[in-house]
């Protein structure tokens, strides 16, 4: 079902390949005009590497897991995505609203940290979101024609295991964590809902 919140449409894809879902990224950025509502894609990947520009290949994967490697035009470094860990697509007209790239990043870091009540934080020079000294949510965007896609990733409750072979958004050592390990116990379609409905209201309000 999709809904239209703040003047956002979310759409919620259920589980879609990474490559799939790249394409349409692509398509809808590459297509939409001044008019074109903004739109937030909420979904789940099979198991999957991806890399971002700047990706420095010996931070992984150290051995063959069996999980497709794909390059990705967004910022940022190696990350892992799989089922249970929910995607957050941001197809965002940033010029139009006035955003720069920067407080976006911090719009989507504070819309998580707000999801997590407060118990989770930013970590200085380096994007995404943390609890216990462990990431919980990755950021990774691309900007074109003044126009944002790609987005976020939070683990929710996943199998963590093939982060252990990376060197997780370039940080050796980085470990990782899930929103379940921190006490909650929403599904990944309730965590999609609800994040979607913090980032939309953000969005009106910047």
């Amino acid at each position: 079902m999709n809904e239209v919140l703040q003047q956002v449409r979310v759409l919620r894809l259920g589980l879609m390949d990474y490559e799939i879902a790249l394409k349409k990224m692509r398509e809808f950025t590459s297509r939409r005009d001044a008019d074109t509502p903004d739109e937030l894609w909420l979904l789940e990947h099979p198991p999957v590497y991806t890399l971002g520009l700047a990706a420095d290949a010996a931070h992984g994967p150290k051995a063959d897991h069996g999980i497709a490697v794909v390059q990705a035009e967004r910022g940022g470094e190696i990350t892992y995505h799989g089922p249970g860990q929910l995607v957050l697509y941001t197809l965002v007209d940033l010029a139009r609203r006035g955003i720069k790239v920067k407080q976006f990043v911090a719009i989507l870091e504070q819309s998580v940290i707000d999801l997590l009540d407060g118990r989770a934080q930013r970590r200085p020079g380096a994007p995404g979101v943390y609890a216990n000294g462990a990431k919980v949510a990755a950021l990774g965007i691309r900007v074109s024609r003044g126009c944002a896609f790609h987005g976020l990733a939070l683990n929710v409750d996943m199998d963590l295991a093939p982060f252990a072979a990376i060197d997780p958004c370039g940080y050796p050592g980085l470990a990782v964590t899930q929103t379940r390990d921190l006490g909650f116990d929403f599904s990944v379609a309730t965590a999609g809902a609800r994040l979607a409905e913090i980032l939309a209201r953000k969005l009106e309000h910047a």
